[in-house]
């Protein structure tokens, strides 16, 4: 293969994706290139390297228009299949939480406090193109005289529908356990005591900001593969906080960047976007999110050649530390020790248990590469980059 320029533009990449001639890979290929080959030749082979993550993303929501009715109105209550949706930004605007469980849940019935249905399982009905319930209300005025609006609709009867997310793809996050005396329920899923077992919620050298881990070609305008459909960047996502520990090779030891993101409804596929309900904790949104990492130097090759051995996560006790807002790490580990099954804790052998799927997030990032070598999903250069820190080299 001819030697390469050891650094290029993301106008250079997208100039070979348009013409059949770009060399993409998957962040788990890439790992495996580069400890052959090392990043200096990846570099000059490699154009763009593909991340994927399918997981419970409670901070999700849609924003949507459902357009003005006869009379009109301005609502100022509204609700999707009994899910109760935001309606205090204008006359037909609503934004419907991931999270926000139906009003009457039959689960909630019988069982206080669990639900079977929410905001996640709306959006997911809607894109899965079924008929949805919407009923709004309001107080009248003399522009907006109607009172009460109901209409069962779909997807596309709405004039306007994105999926806008504030905190999607966690830049690490933490490996859970219960060192309380009973069984406990949480967002990371069902933690029983003594430490019982370990559940953990990324897909490790897949996860696309552990392979971009200083941000550096992620910012607002950035495209990316979402709930199936294009997608963009908006900006960073509700508790970005690039400035934890890091280890050697710049990633995160503990839960830190996160992103904004949207998307056009319309143009996404079920299968990436699902309602999810978890036992004892609610509703969620799971959302399949891919980004591609244009290879524009020696460094990039080296940050998404990052392998599993490599990264790690803090454990941290959910059944007494955690809702006291203490989250004290027990210790570290690796995700190559928590994909195996097991985890050495406190002298015993653990159970871990993945509450996102390794196997979907393969699955995005291999949809993701096929788009970009087919020349369906050009790159784009970010118009402001995302907050982060400095790095160690730079100093």
């Amino acid at each position: 293969m001819p030697k390469r320029k050891s650094s290029r533009t993301v106008e250079e990449i997208n100039r070979k994706i348009k013409e059949g001639r770009v060399v993409v890979v998957t962040a788990d290929e890439m790992t495996d290139i580069v400890r052959r080959k090392g990043p200096e030749k990846a570099a000059r082979e490699i154009d763009v390297v593909t991340t994927g993550t399918f997981a419970p993303m409670c901070s999700s929501g849609a924003l949507i228009n459902f357009g003005h009715t006869k009379p009109t109105i301005k609502a100022s209550k509204a609700w999707l299949n009994d899910v109760p949706a935001y309606a205090g930004l204008a006359a037909v605007d609503i934004y419907i939480g991931a999270t926000e469980p139906a009003e009457d849940d039959p689960l909630n019935r019988v069982y206080p406090g669990q639900f079977k249905y929410g905001g996640g399982h709306v959006i997911h009905d809607l894109v899965a193109g079924k008929k949805v319930n919407l009923k709004a209300t309001a107080y009248g005025t003399d522009c907006y005289p109607n009172r009460e609006f109901e209409k069962k609709v779909r997807l596309s009867d709405l004039p306007y529908s994105v999926l806008l997310n504030p905190r999607n793809a966690y830049q690490n996050y933490n490996c859970a356990v219960n060192l309380s005396a009973k069984t406990i329920y949480t967002y990371m899923g069902v933690l029983k005591p003594k430490a019982s077992n370990a559940n953990y919620s990324t897909a490790g050298r897949l996860s696309p900001l552990f392979n971009d881990p200083y941000y550096l070609t992620l910012g607002m305008g950035t495209r990316i593969f979402l709930g199936g459909a294009q997608g963009y960047v908006v900006g960073p996502g509700t508790q970005h906080n690039p400035g934890v520990a890091r280890s050697k090779n710049g990633v995160p030891l503990s839960p830190a960047g996160t992103l904004m993101v949207m998307g056009d409804l319309k143009e996404m596929d079920p299968k990436w976007i699902a309602g999810v309900s978890m036992l004892g904790y609610g509703c969620s949104l799971a959302v399949g999110l891919g980004i591609p990492i244009p290879i524009l130097n020696e460094d990039m090759a080296r940050y998404t050649g990052v392998s599993d051995e490599e990264l790690f996560t803090r454990i941290i006790d959910y059944g007494g530390d955690y809702p006291k807002g203490e989250a004290k790490s027990l210790g570290q580990v690796s995700y190559a020790e928590l994909k195996s099954g097991t985890i050495k804790f406190n002298g015993q052998d653990v159970q871990t248990v993945p509450v996102s799927s390794y196997v979907r997030a393969l699955e995005v990032a291999r949809a993701l590469k096929s788009r970009i070598e087919k020349g369906g999903f050009l790159l784009v250069d970010p118009q402001v980059m995302i907050p982060t820190v400095e790095r160690p080299e730079q100093t």
